[in-house]
């Protein structure tokens, strides 16, 4: 059985031209996680992490803690099995 999970997270706010996509793949880097954060076109910003769960819990503290670039007003969460096939982590 392993640990490995996929979380998808919807960052919502001033978080676009901030630099928050940037701090978002150093922080996962640093989690060693690998997938994705991207901007969408209603201004929220999307991030797809796969790894072990406790660095993916730890991803999504940081998301939705104070201590990020911009202004965070809220982070919607979806878990999943982790499906793979991710190298690195990518600003979109």
């Amino acid at each position: 059985m392993t640990d490995q999970v996929r979380l998808t997270a919807w960052v919502r706010g001033r978080v676009q031209g901030v630099g928050f996509r940037w701090w978002t793949r150093a922080r996962a880097l640093e989690f060693g996680l690998v997938g994705w954060a991207r901007n969408t076109d209603d201004g929220r910003v999307e991030v797809v992490a796969e790894g072990p769960r406790s660095a993916c819990d730890m991803l999504l503290g940081l998301l939705k803690s104070r201590d990020t670039p911009g202004l965070v007003e809220g982070v919607g969460e979806r878990w999943s099995e982790a499906r793979g096939g991710l190298v690195g982590f990518e600003e979109r």
